[in-house]
């Protein structure tokens, strides 16, 4: 978008942010300071979830084999197919023999098995079921081939530059890896359908819970349970990759991504992932803005079946601040268009929000998007619109 083709409006706020930038000189990888949270991690990353800046990271951008941490793209493909009205969590999903056959972490489907797309993203989200994420791959794609050509581009989309799935579980592959920065910035996506902690977040459920064969689930990620705030995400373990986890948890409106890759036990792993989460958490905080969803401006639309449209954020956006630092004057700008003309996608970019520093240097940008679809209207629309506007001004 043109600047000049922008109405600017400009509020200065008094509040504290520590920036991407800023925060990207303290890179544990760098071993600055006494910031050495993984020492045991071959690659490992922390990032503030609203903003997307990177708290911590050691080798983040190394390719490396992710193991079942694989289906946070599959559950993330999943998702975008429920928001898009293509799939209903009350869907019946079709087990075939190939599914059936996966091994290593599995629901026990059997061939000809039916279950909900609800039980299988437990199946994945809870005991990392192998049968599971490829009976979905086939159920949306029509072979698991089909499906993982669509997560590669979906990752390119996403900019994850160091990525590659050959499968939709994690199961050992030749070509198959990701990084954990990139890892961060899928869970991150994921995070996005506010739905999937339902199941990420779930320490124990059962499936075919009225049947003669209850099949108890019992999370993978143990963290879960034991730190307060861990709502999921993914762990991950072959004989390649090691232990693998990226998990998130919220606390006071903060949410935290952190993802370690390589470790050499459980233990290690989780004790890992918890000190970064209690750096994350004694140093740092947000101060919301909006809330996903929620109307920035309103625009006009030129010809189009609605007169007029709102902008809207795409997920919730805040100020992510380091504690104890004194109060500075930031400088929030809404660049937005006076009209645009229809139609107009929902996935169309119709502004910004910047947040820069009082010397102009910016910290963040989000972009925009039309509150809803709008078509272009017909000819007798706009002109009893037309009419009805100047018996108005007369």
């Amino acid at each position: 978008m043109k600047r000049n083709g922008y109405l600017a409006l400009c509020f200065v706020m008094c509040f504290t942010i520590f920036s991407p930038m800023a925060i990207a000189k303290e890179k544990a990888g760098q071993q600055k300071g006494d910031n050495h949270f993984a020492p045991q991690a071959s690659s490992a990353v922390m990032i503030e979830a609203d903003t997307g800046s990177v708290l911590y990271e050691k080798n983040a951008n190394e390719k490396m084999p992710p193991a079942s941490i694989t289906k946070v793209m599959t559950m993330l493909l999943i998702m975008e197919a429920v928001e898009r009205g293509e799939l209903k969590l009350t869907d019946k999903v079709r087990t075939s023999e190939r599914a059936a056959s996966m091994g290593g972490s599995q629901i026990f489907l059997q061939p000809g098995e039916e279950m909900t797309v609800e039980d299988m993203l437990k199946g994945i989200a809870i005991a990392s079921g192998n049968d599971a994420s490829v009976a979905m791959a086939e159920h949306l794609a029509g072979t698991e081939e089909s499906f993982v050509a669509r997560m590669n581009e979906r990752a390119q989309q996403l900019g994850m530059k160091n990525t590659h799935f050959v499968n939709s579980n994690g199961l050992p592959a030749e070509n198959h890896y990701s990084s954990a920065a990139d890892i961060a910035i899928m869970s991150r996506e994921l995070l996005k359908h506010e739905g999937i902690t339902k199941f990420t977040g779930t320490y124990q459920d059962y499936l075919r819970k009225d049947t003669e064969s209850p099949f108890w689930l019992v999370n993978t990620n143990k963290l879960v349970r034991f730190y307060e705030g861990v709502d999921g995400l993914k762990t991950g373990y072959t004989g390649e990759a090691k232990y693998c986890l990226t998990a998130t948890a919220k606390r006071n409106n903060m949410r935290v991504i952190a993802v370690v890759m390589g470790e050499p036990d459980v233990k290690t792993r989780n004790n890992e992932v918890s000190t970064m989460f209690n750096y994350a958490f004694t140093h740092f905080q947000v101060m919301p803005m909006y809330k996903k969803g929620e109307p920035v401006r309103t625009l006009v639309v030129d010809k189009g079946q609605k007169p007029q449209i709102n902008a809207v954020t795409p997920h919730a956006v805040s100020l992510l601040m380091k504690k104890g630092e004194s109060v500075d004057t930031f400088q929030k700008e809404i660049v937005i268009n006076e009209a645009v003309q229809a139609p107009i996608a929902k996935d169309q970019i119709i502004g910004h929000i910047f947040i820069r520093t009082k010397d102009g240097k910016e910290v963040n940008r989000i972009d925009l998007f039309p509150e809803d679809q709008v078509d272009k209207a017909n000819m007798w629309e706009i002109l009893k619109r037309t009419t009805k506007s100047v018996l108005i001004s007369y």
